[in-house]
């Protein structure tokens, strides 16, 4: 089985790669300058760490997706690559919204991409996308596609909760928002309440979305939700939600805030998650300064009843030396 560096890649928060028919990886991230949307393609994994990012879109210099260019996700959706990302404003940072960009040619490397504008509801949807909304993902099921987002409601310090609906096209909601899940527990409800980076995989006759909750740093953590995949994903009761994370800090392996994950095969078709994590809990100032969350891949196990288990793998981790704005003494 094939054997993966770890950090993966560094200095790239929450990381999306997608295998395509092409036999090519496609990775994106979001980028420590919060400026830019690149993309990387490879054969190998490992190879990402070196690849040559070609910049498809650099943000405004005012108004809107102008700040906080963040969690850009790379899919092929319909017949057409997309890339869904989340961007503020100015003079407003965190006005923020998820946004698209599609590609004009069937060559993302190569071929021009062209804004799309904020991803728009359904006709009778009067909430989806009015406030704070980001980290969009999407996934097909027996010919239909659908999304799910995180979106903040509520005033001051609001809860982001995430909702799913059923894409009419790659922009466009077809069915109105309907939530997938609250910020529930404690361990969801650190400094912030917070459920967002959903991600998907499916296994054994079922349907699982992770997610991360909290706040950015050592408590940043993953649960997960499950349903049957004959069910109606649009039934909020047909999913159910996992008590406890699946996968959270682990300070002797030195494994903090491990999150905002997707779902991959790797060189040999196995199943990996890619996440970010930092490797160490203190930080100086404002998290989202400290760029040391770094993309990292670990093997995906299932137990009996089917279910993907998270399990940290000291053999996998730390395997290639590595140094970060800490060891620099940028952020101490």
């Amino acid at each position: 089985m094939a054997k993966y560096n770890s950090p993966l890649v560094l200095q790239r928060a929450d990381p999306f790669v997608y295998k395509h028919t092409d036999g090519y990886y496609y990775f994106s991230a979001t980028v420590p300058e919060y400026d830019r949307i690149e993309i990387r393609r490879v054969k190998k994994l490992n190879d990402l760490a070196t690849a040559e990012p070609r910049v498809v879109w650099r943000k405004h210099r005012i108004s809107y997706m102008s700040s906080h260019i963040w969690a850009p996700e790379i899919h092929y959706i319909m017949g057409k690559w997309v890339i869904y990302f989340a961007a503020g404003s100015l003079p407003n940072v965190w006005e923020i919204r998820p946004y698209a960009l599609m590609c004009k040619g069937n060559d993302p490397m190569n071929d021009e991409w062209e804004e799309c504008g904020m991803l728009e509801r359904a006709q009778d949807d009067p909430f989806s996308f009015t406030d704070f909304s980001l980290d969009t993902t999407v996934f097909e099921h027996r010919k239909k596609w659908y999304i799910i987002w995180a979106e903040k409601v509520g005033h001051g310090d609001a809860i982001s909760n995430l909702y799913i609906a059923e894409l009419e096209n790659p922009t466009k909601l077809k069915t109105v928002q309907v939530l997938l899940t609250s910020p529930d527990y404690d361990w969801e409800r650190i400094d912030y309440w917070v459920n967002e980076g959903p991600a998907v995989i499916k296994n054994d006759g079922k349907i699982f979305v992770t997610y991360s909750a909290s706040a950015t740093g050592a408590m940043y953590c993953m649960g997960m939700l499950s349903a049957d995949e004959d069910a109606d994903l649009l039934d909020p009761r047909s999913w159910t939600k996992k008590r406890y994370p699946v996968l959270s800090t682990n300070e002797t392996l030195k494994v903090y805030g491990p999150g905002h994950n997707c779902f991959t095969v790797g060189d040999d078709g196995e199943p990996l998650c890619m996440l970010h994590f930092r490797n160490y809990e203190r930080i100086k100032g404002d998290p989202l300064l400290d760029h040391n969350r770094h993309a990292h891949v670990i093997s995906v196990k299932f137990n009996a009843d089917g279910e993907p288990l998270f399990l940290l793998d000291p053999n996998e981790l730390y395997n290639v030396p590595f140094e970060n704005e800490k060891q620099k003494n940028i952020n101490i």
